[in-house]
């Protein structure tokens, strides 16, 4: 079994969106955590946004990568360029990877605009981590 660690800046909703999706996509093949260089709680609008997928992220919690220090990672994936420029030492032998995706949670518009651009950037995760998973958990 692999060990996935997906790193974001703040732990609330992209590596959130991303573990979910790794989960779901890799089953029994690996396990998923995500962490933060930061923590600021799990995003309610991520999780409202993968339940309309039909992934429950409800449960998850926002962690500092301190946490995951005695884990040994396979994979380690950032998905935001604060976090891959920003993050402290982390020693691994892991096989790294880097997607910048776009953060909904910063943006500022109407409900509709809101929601569409958490459901793109879910998208996104979705396709990326399947692409994953397909490619590197073979």
């Amino acid at each position: 079994m692999k060990h996935i660690l997906v790193l974001c800046t703040g732990n609330s909703c992209r590596s959130q969106m991303a573990e979910g999706w790794l989960r779901k996509f890799a089953g029994e093949k690996a396990k998923v955590w995500s962490a933060g260089i930061e923590t600021h709680g799990v995003n309610p609008r991520a999780i409202q946004t993968m339940a309309e997928y039909g992934i429950d992220i409800s449960k998850h919690t926002s962690n500092h990568i301190n946490e995951y220090k005695d884990i040994e990672f396979h994979y380690i994936i950032t998905v935001c360029d604060h976090a891959k420029e920003n993050c402290p030492y982390f020693p691994s032998m892991a096989k790294r990877f880097h997607h910048n995706f776009s953060d909904p949670s910063k943006l500022k518009g109407s409900e509709d605009e809101i929601k569409a651009a958490f459901r793109e950037t879910c998208e996104e995760i979705r396709d990326y981590s399947e692409k994953f998973v397909s490619e590197e958990l073979i």
